[in-house]
């Protein structure tokens, strides 16, 4: 994939802190995030743009801010459907695409995320891979749960991914699913 010269960012509220969207000008995402941890979003963006890119502000690139705030408003299905533009080696993209295949509301451990990515014996190759993620919440790195069902590394924070499953409405142990009303940021 050849980087481009130029990115388009923008911002979103959301009940959980303010998210980053980084789109190109044909409106697919390469990476989102958390405000809070912008610096790790420009270490992704130099590691699968090595070339550099600018970054330029816009406002709704693509449609993909307001269909952002239309999955925490609880319209879910709506990341299914946003494209994505990645770098990243073959396996990473691989257990990337697997990401994308789980069901909203559903989890998977390391170990199943590895064989739905075709290598089975690769589980913490596809942890890593799973970390790697520039795209988060589209790319649903948060449905990666522990073998024994506990949450585990989220680099959007463990509160964030147990408020993600739970809006999306994932079975977690111990707990019922609890479908968070959506609260304006304001």
């Amino acid at each position: 994939m050849s980087a481009p010269s130029s990115l388009l960012i923008d911002r979103t509220a959301t009940p959980i802190g303010e998210l980053l969207l980084v789109a190109d000008d044909d409106g697919a995402l390469h990476a989102i995030d958390w405000t809070d941890h912008e610096d790790r979003l420009h270490r992704l963006l130099r590691l699968h743009h090595p070339g550099g890119c600018d970054l330029r502000p816009a406002t709704d690139p693509g449609g993909l801010t307001r269909a952002m705030d239309a999955y925490f408003a609880g319209e879910l299905a709506v990341i299914d459907r946003l494209p994505v533009r990645t770098g990243g080696t073959d396996f990473q993209r691989a257990v990337w695409a697997a990401l994308r295949g789980i069901p909203c509301g559903s989890t998977v451990t390391y170990r199943e995320l590895a064989a739905l990515a075709g290598r089975p014996a690769a589980v913490r190759a596809a942890g890593h891979a799973n970390g790697a993620n520039p795209v988060s919440i589209v790319v649903p790195c948060h449905r990666v749960i522990g073998s024994a069902g506990a949450l585990t590394g989220y680099g959007g924070g463990i509160e964030r991914k147990g408020w993600l499953l739970d809006h999306e409405g994932a079975p977690r142990p111990g707990r019922p699913p609890n479908r968070f009303p959506y609260r304006s940021p304001d």
